[in-house]
């Protein structure tokens, strides 16, 4: 079954190449996707797929029937979006979209499982049990698994796989991580209410700028010496907008930012330990406050038998060295979690650095990727498929 799935594989590698330079080309912003389902979708239908668009809003699911020997359901999930960033990469086929970039790796992910799809439509004998094929919208905005899943994705569905590129792998070579891959991912909202006043007489007001500083400042040494440093918490404040004039004491500030946190249980005290921080230091200088605690997307949690299924297919395909069991887990987040509620499921990093080239890091305007990963990715993929039926 290996050497069939390598041999298509490598039969179809000019074909993959030329999809993930026609999908960089024309990258779309999350849930403008149309083009790029369009095009998903051609590739799906030519494989003999059962094609349903519109799905999740902008999404395509394909499904490849089985012999139905296996009543399983296995669902393979990849990523459309882009992201709003001017590429400055020079490649021949770089974005022809203004502001527009694929700098996360998304358009390797879709060939990937266009790449899979059609290695497992030509193997010649079909699989037990049936795979649906997912290629989600949105992404980048934490919005597409959802509206993936309010569509009925994952009903059904037993087991899914996910795949995600990484610039500090090297081209080629697979990274394998047990348990937590990605953190939970928050958006955080303070609002500090003070009272305006003028800047030559501050004992007069209430100083909501300072008060914020403080607040920021509170939180941040707050986390080094209240939260158990084996379970990392980062809060980011991205943005604050306040005040009114140079000389005018500001009354309102809004400090807006991101949580992030591996484990369940620290991210579930988070917001009530930050309101008591922020309550506490308001109360202190007479300030109000408002706090707007969202959550996001969970941590990924990669289920062990599954994950031992990816590992296996890797090592068999590539060998050992160049498979990476990653000690550490990323900070980043990924809305593949959320598919996670309804079945066990495991993602795993695709290598795509280069060995004499800088290789930028995910969301930079000229991150590149090393594009015989694509070839080692689609393999992967379709021999741990393969594998999961046995």
């Amino acid at each position: 079954m290996l050497s069939r799935i390598k041999d298509i594989a490598v039969n179809l590698a000019p074909r993959l190449i030329e999809i993930r330079r026609h999908l960089h080309s024309h990258p779309e912003l999350s849930g403008q996707e149309y083009q790029t389902a369009a095009y998903v979708a051609g590739v799906l239908s030519s494989c003999g797929l059962h094609v349903q668009e519109l799905v999740g809003k902008t999404g395509v699911v394909g499904e490849l029937p089985g012999l139905g020997d296996d009543k399983r359901l296995l669902a393979i999930r990849t990523d459309m979006d882009a992201l709003p960033i001017q590429e400055r990469s020079n490649l021949d086929y770089a974005s022809h979209q203004p502001g527009i970039m694929h700098a996360c790796g998304h358009d390797v992910h879709t060939t990937v499982g266009l790449g899979t799809a059609m290695v497992l439509s030509q193997l010649g004998e079909p699989l037990p049990g049936k795979i649906r094929f997912l290629f989600q919208p949105a992404e980048e905005t934490a919005q597409g698994a959802n509206w993936m899943i309010q569509d009925g994705v994952m009903e059904g569905v037993d087991a899914i796989f996910g795949v995600h590129v990484f610039p500090s792998i090297p081209g080629g070579s697979v990274g394998i991580r047990y348990g937590a891959l990605t953190a939970a991912a928050d958006d955080l909202e303070i609002i500090i209410q003070g009272e305006s006043g003028h800047g030559a007489r501050p004992h007069e007001a209430i100083d909501a700028i300072w008060i914020a500083s403080q607040v920021i400042t509170m939180v941040q040494q707050a986390i080094s010496r209240t939260q158990n440093p084996l379970r990392p918490v980062v809060l980011t404040i991205g943005q604050i907008h306040g005040g009114r004039a140079p000389n005018v004491i500001a009354d309102q500030v809004r400090l807006s930012g991101t949580v992030r946190s591996l484990h369940p249980e620290t991210s579930a005290a988070l917001p009530n330990w930050i309101e008591n921080i922020v309550a506490n230091v308001c109360q202190s200088y007479g300030a109000k406050y408002h706090l707007n605690y969202r959550r996001g997307v969970p941590s990924v949690q990669n289920d062990a038998a599954l994950t031992q299924i990816v590992e296996a297919a890797a090592e068999e395909a590539w060998g050992s060295d160049r498979v990476q069991i990653l000690l550490e887990p990323s900070l980043g987040a990924e809305d593949f979690s959320l598919y996670l509620d309804h079945a066990p499921g495991t993602m795993f990093r695709l290598g795509v650095g280069f060995p004499d080239q800088p290789n930028y890091p995910l969301h930079h305007p000229q991150f590149h990727v090393n594009e015989a990963s694509i070839l080692t990715g689609v393999v992967t993929m379709a021999y741990a498929a393969c594998k999961y039926w046995q």
